[in-house]
């Protein structure tokens, strides 16, 4: 009895991973659509990432005379399982934010490990730049400590109850859901805040992954970012979308579309010029945090 229950949380689990990476796949696959048309180009269709994520599967894995095995092959089995595990923890169980929040800083982990694990310079320098781009996210915890200021609570399902009975935290924490929109806005392809993936680096940290591999990579980045979005319209909307899916989806496709806007009217930013805004921008949730503590 115990193995058929283990057999069925297996396949929900793999089932509810599979939903999750189609939907961040077309996504991502309209937010390179919408790019491409304020560009002025037709762009690829928008089933073009779940092609090139099923493409990568199929080829063969390359391993870089320089690459430093077995952390070359681990990196990318580990993105993989940051981000399940970040889609169960927050999206399924509605846990912890604090958890999430570890899990989102150990893909910075990730990332470093991927670039310097294949051993090339595009590689070292994206992962380089991965860690530096850390430094304007770590302020972020601050809006995890003023939505705990508001809730009295770091649980998910507690602060969408919360929104229940209050509305929508987004009116009364402008602060931070800018600046977690901000944090979106520099996650998604052609991002004005993109320094880990430059064009003057190739394809920064997965400049040498290839084959599986990259499958692999791919299929974590559209969870990433279907756990992403569903977190920012959790903890600032609530169950106004949240209670159905099909709203959540609705959700989902106006903020995407909003941040593939941003992407394609501005320009790149250096990596200093990057850093120094996002800190900035994370600067005024810390200063509305502290005075809301004070007060």
């Amino acid at each position: 009895m115990d193995a058929i229950l283990s057999i069925k949380y297996i396949i929900g689990a793999l089932s509810y991973t599979l939903y999750a990476f189609i939907i961040g796949g077309l996504l991502l696959g309209f937010h390179r659509k919408i790019v491409a048309r304020v560009q002025s180009r037709p762009g690829p269709p928008i089933i073009q990432y779940l092609i090139h994520t099923f493409k990568f599967y199929i080829k063969e894995i390359t391993f870089p005379i320089t690459a430093g095995n077995p952390l070359y092959l681990f990196v990318a089995l580990m993105d993989i399982m940051v981000w399940m595990s970040a889609l169960f923890v927050g999206v399924v169980f509605e846990s912890s934010l604090l958890i999430l929040i570890g899990l989102y800083v150990l893909q910075k982990i990730v990332e470093h490990g991927c670039g310097l694990s294949s051993g090339s310079p595009y590689g070292k320098l994206g992962g380089v730049r991965s860690v530096f781009s850390a430094a304007a996210e770590v302020p972020l915890f601050a809006v995890v400590g003023i939505i705990y200021v508001i809730t009295h609570s770091l649980m998910i399902g507690d602060i969408i109850n919360y929104q229940a009975i209050n509305g929508p935290i987004l009116f009364k924490l402008p602060f931070a859901a800018f600046a977690f929109f901000i944090l979106l806005v520099s996650k998604a392809p052609k991002s004005p805040f993109g320094i880990v993936k430059d064009k003057c680096i190739v394809s920064g940290y997965l400049t040498e992954h290839f084959g599986t591999l990259e499958s692999i990579v791919l299929i974590s980045e559209a969870v990433a970012w279907f756990v992403l979005l569903w977190l920012f319209i959790a903890l600032f909307i609530g169950p106004v979308l949240i209670s159905s899916p099909i709203l959540t989806l609705i959700g989902m496709v106006v903020l995407t579309f909003i941040i593939s806007m941003i992407c394609a009217i501005t320009p790149l930013l250096t990596p200093n010029h990057s850093v120094m805004l996002q800190i900035l921008i994370a600067s005024l949730t810390v200063i509305d945090l502290l005075y809301r503590v004070i007060h």
